[in-house]
């Protein structure tokens, strides 16, 4: 026997009529289904046959002096029961609970940060939010996806400017620094202004192609026009690079004291004058309120504002 079931038009179907379903099955008569749902027994009988003719199918038959849900009611009964519960959360809200949610963080940050910050964020998520995942992209990933304004990244650490629906708070200062390798065969503890204006450097563009414009300021300062041989997304390759090479470059201060002694990489004393960069927790107004996220932005202050 092949059963076959009205087509339902959703957009055409007044979602009261859920409500009145699932009332009625669950109360099994239509007087305590009214008093649930504060109306009169015929708003509920009304709404029965109204549901009766989208569904094309009789929803409940009477039975002495209660009613029996036929079994089409019956199959469409826990879904619709789910689905209500579902909305009903949604709208009022849960109370939130760090051991138990499973949310997706998403923080944007470069590769310094993600390297002498990152290890002690994640031992506190894991910590604090154990099922929760926590994500983490690059600077020009981070654009891409739209920001912080978009829907993909949830926060920024890194260089910020105050706009609109931004919230901020400083964590740190990014310190820069000169670098080359250890048996660099021309230079030793000290570089001039002539030995970096006559060595090569390894440039770092981590958003989009761009250097630091407070790094060019410094050096235009000095007069110096950098020869530029490598250009480098991170600053863990240009550290790696330098390392490897002749070349000499500028990296921060974590970045120098994570892998200065496993690459062989040494601090230069310059005349370059890079005022301290301020690093910014930048995210915007709509994850502002979200407990899950206030949790989050708790935790990298906590971890990266003593690191």
């Amino acid at each position: 026997m092949t059963v076959i079931f009205t087509v339902v038009n959703l957009s055409a179907l007044d979602l009261n009529l859920l409500l009145v379903l699932d009332a009625v099955l669950a109360e099994r008569s239509v007087a305590r289904a009214a008093q649930r749902l504060h109306v009169t027994p015929p708003a509920i009988s009304n709404a029965l046959g109204r549901l009766r003719d989208a569904l094309g199918d009789p929803i409940v038959t009477r039975s002495g002096r209660g009613i029996v849900p036929t079994p089409r009611a019956l199959e469409l009964g826990p879904t619709v029961s789910r689905a209500l519960a579902e909305i009903r959360r949604a709208l009022h809200g849960q109370v939130f609970d760090a051991s138990t949610a499973q949310v997706v963080l998403t923080i944007g940050i470069a590769d310094a940060g993600q390297l002498a910050r990152l290890p002690a964020l994640a031992a506190l998520v894991r910590s604090r939010l154990p099922r929760a995942r926590l994500r983490v992209v690059n600077v020009d990933t981070m654009l891409a996806l739209g920001g912080i304004g978009g829907t993909e990244v949830d926060v920024a650490v890194g260089v910020s400017h105050a706009a609109p629906g931004i919230h901020r708070q400083q964590l740190y200062a990014e310190h820069y620094l000169v670098i080359a390798r250890s048996d660099h065969p021309r230079l030793g503890a000290r570089a001039g202004r002539r030995a970096l204006s006559s060595e090569y450097h390894a440039e770092v563009h981590v958003a989009f192609g761009k250097s630091s414009p407070v790094v060019e300021r410094a050096y235009r300062k000095l007069g110096i026009v950098r020869k530029v041989a490598v250009v480098v997304p991170t600053f863990t390759a240009a550290a790696a690079v330098v390392a490897a090479t002749d070349l000499v470059a500028g990296v921060p201060e974590s970045v120098v004291s994570t892998l200065s002694r496993a690459l062989g990489l040494r601090v230069l004393v310059t005349p370059l004058r890079v005022p301290p960069i301020p690093m910014y927790l930048s995210w915007h107004q709509r994850t502002h309120a979200d407990p899950a996220q206030a949790l989050f932005r708790e935790l990298i202050v906590q971890a990266m504002s003593a690191a």
